[in-house]
């Protein structure tokens, strides 16, 4: 496996891993704002996401 593709492959992990992790905050958050914030930035991070994982599959391979 290249650098870059291990790269991206510990990039996608991190991300995953802080979607996961404000996921829970999601959960457990009250408030219409905090909501809101906490929406923004899943999606944010989803959006990320998505661009490694198709930087990813075009260097070769799928993404752990």
């Amino acid at each position: 496996m290249s650098d870059s593709a291990t790269t991206l492959d510990e990039r996608i992990a991190l991300l995953r891993r802080t979607i996961s992790d404000l996921m829970e905050q999601a959960t457990a958050a009250s408030g219409a704002a905090t909501e809101e914030s906490l929406a923004a930035r899943l999606d944010d991070l989803q959006q990320r996401l998505n661009t490694l994982l198709k930087e990813r599959e075009s260097l070769g391979g799928k993404a752990g």
